[in-house]
């Protein structure tokens, strides 16, 4: 998985003036769990952007100055409600030999039979919980929707690799391609058609 690196400074004081006063000046408090006790930092709100206004994953690279410097992943942010302004983020630290769980985008390859046939294909889950070691943490998790027909549905035990575990029941929809109105209303009037000759020979 990419990394995105954040510079920031610890923090002496964690109290609310001092976490006023970081927002005024156009820093975000932030704060790095998982290790032996919890650490304190700032960062400029500008460093945020590639990690927070993205669709991607990413893991963190936190350096704080003075020789430390922590991986991790986004735990949680919390925002402004009118002005989206970022207000804290929490963030969870990782280690080489411990399994952790994110959410990584889908991403959709191949071309599915289904829509060629005039479907219509419908992402069910844009993003999905995986378990793995940090070195194989997948960028996304990918779905091959060729073998779809219309009206099939591609589970999550279709999708993944040996490296990582999707962490969602077996019955969990990635994607499916649906029966366009216009293929319906096709098939509709062709039963129709089929059915005339039929009718006539009758009378």
């Amino acid at each position: 998985m990419k990394s995105i690196t954040i510079k920031g400074s610890e923090r002496e004081s964690v109290g609310k003036v001092s976490t006023k006063a970081l927002r005024n000046a156009g820093a975000v408090p932030c704060v790095l769990y998982g290790g032996n006790q919890a650490v304190h930092f700032s960062a400029d709100a500008a460093a945020f952007k590639n990690l927070v206004y993205t669709p991607n994953a990413h893991t963190v690279v936190i350096e704080l100055g003075k020789g430390k410097s922590f991986n991790a992943i986004l735990q949680d942010i919390q925002v402004h409600p009118v002005s989206d302004k970022i207000l804290h983020i929490d963030f969870f630290q990782l280690f080489d030999d411990k399994e952790i769980t994110m959410e990584v985008p889908v991403k959709i390859v191949g071309t599915s039979k289904g829509v060629l046939a005039g479907g219509v294909l419908r992402l069910n889950t844009r993003k999905l919980k995986v378990k793995a070691l940090p070195k194989n943490l997948p960028d996304f998790v990918e779905a091959d929707i060729t073998p779809l027909e219309m009206g099939n549905k591609l589970y999550v035990t279709k999708v993944g690799t040996p490296d990582y575990k999707v962490m969602h029941p077996d019955n969990t929809v990635v994607a499916q391609v649906r029966i366009s109105r216009a293929a319906m209303k096709a098939a509709q009037e062709a039963a129709k058609a089929a059915k005339a000759p039929a009718k006539g020979k009758k009378k």
